[in-house]
């Protein structure tokens, strides 16, 4: 599988909220660099964060365009994320529902066919802006 193969099926097992699709193409000791904030290490933090995401966020992302270094070993994808906010999240504004798009992106490492590394990208203040 090409390097943007295994992205794009990553964001096929998103879009179908297919967690374990997604965390099979993940390898055990990936970094995930969360969005303006801390790293957490390996694919079982990684399972924590989307069930925390499967609880207050339904999320489809459209408009994803994958782009991969020669070797294979770097990629890039940029996307618009089109969501609903279910249930409040720690630190955020209370949830009821409200409806956000906005663009994102994501930079991933690769190495022997897994993901090693995923950071995600949006714009935080444009989100608080739509959900306030």
């Amino acid at each position: 599988m090409t390097t943007t193969d295994l992205i794009a099926r990553y964001y096929a097992c998103f879009n179908r909220a297919d967690w374990e699709g997604m965390l099979e193409l993940l390898a055990e000791d990936v970094a995930h660099d969360l969005n303006q904030g801390r790293r957490e290490t390996g694919r079982e933090a990684f399972r924590a964060f989307l069930a925390r995401m499967a609880r207050c966020y339904l999320e489809v992302l459209t408009d994803v365009r994958i782009l991969a270094s020669a070797d294979g070993r770097h990629a890039a994808a940029e996307y618009i994320v089109n969501g609903q906010y279910l249930s409040s999240d720690e630190g955020l504004p209370p949830a009821s529902g409200q409806r956000y798009r906005l663009p994102g992106g994501a930079f991933f490492d690769i190495k022997d066919g897994h993901i090693t590394r995923v950071t995600n990208y949006y714009n935080l203040e444009d989100w608080l802006a739509q959900v306030r």
